[in-house]
């Protein structure tokens, strides 16, 4: 099988799902589409919950305990910093306004740009992607890679009917990403442990929350200025094995 097949199946699942929420969403009511993007940020939130609680709750005998709380304050208020001081969050919307230029879509900017960063960051930020990636290009099995084509699918179908066409373009950030990934997993795989893939998931499933929250109470966290927190939940946990922490 083609190395790097995986990718490109999963680049067309989300263009493919995209064009049907495209389609859908012609035909909806505005009181639809309200209630639709209602109940998409109660399933982000949901589902950036359950990763939350993975990496924060584990079960002692009969009992439940909390860990890694640190880890997890530590990489978000660092990677806060780090990210609004270098201010990813603006140079992703300006990423998103641009190609909404050059395109000429018709949907409002706002919710181009929304679409753009909400679904690339979801669709880039999970285990999937780089364990897939990794099993894709070292092994030749592209079968994660798939079975996530299948759920970003879903997922871009939804978020296209809610937020239109820009989220159509988060198939290229992870395109690059995941291909990057993939003709790169030689070198990056042996440097990445599975605790270091676990607390990416962990900590990229709170920012997963944050776009929950962004879309059903119609907030503006800069979630995009918090991704500097996933380079922490690699690193930090070496630098606090060293203090005994």
């Amino acid at each position: 099988m083609i190395t790097g097949i995986g990718t490109i199946v999963n680049t067309l699942a989300v263009l493919g799902g995209g064009a049907l929420g495209l389609f859908l969403k012609s035909g909806l009511k505005e009181r639809f589409k309200e209630i639709l993007m209602q109940a998409l940020g109660l399933s982000t939130i949901f589902i950036g919950i359950s990763g939350g609680l993975r990496g924060l709750l584990t079960i002692s005998g009969d009992q439940l305990t909390t860990t890694n709380t640190l880890l997890m304050i530590l990489c978000l208020v660092l990677g806060a910093l780090v990210g609004e001081a270098i201010n990813i969050d603006g140079a992703m919307n300006r990423l998103g306004a641009f190609i909404k230029r050059k395109v000429g879509a018709k949907d409002n900017e706002n919710t181009f740009v929304q679409g753009f960063v909400s679904t690339t960051l979801i669709i880039c930020t999970g285990a999937m992607a780089i364990v897939g990636s990794f099993q894709d290009a070292l092994i030749g099995d592209p079968s994660m890679l798939f079975a996530k084509s299948a759920l970003d699918a879903v997922l871009a179908a939804i978020f296209a009917s809610a937020l239109g066409i820009g989220v159509l373009f988060s198939a290229i950030p992870l395109f690059l990403y995941q291909g990057a990934l993939t003709l790169m997993a030689g070198w990056i795989k042996p440097v990445l442990s599975d605790l270091m893939i676990f607390n990416l998931s962990f900590i990229g499933s709170l920012l997963i929350f944050l776009i929950g929250v962004n879309l059903l109470f119609d907030r503006r966290i800069r979630v995009g200025n918090f991704l500097p927190a996933l380079l922490f939940a690699v690193f930090l946990p070496m630098v606090m094995g060293l203090f005994g922490l």
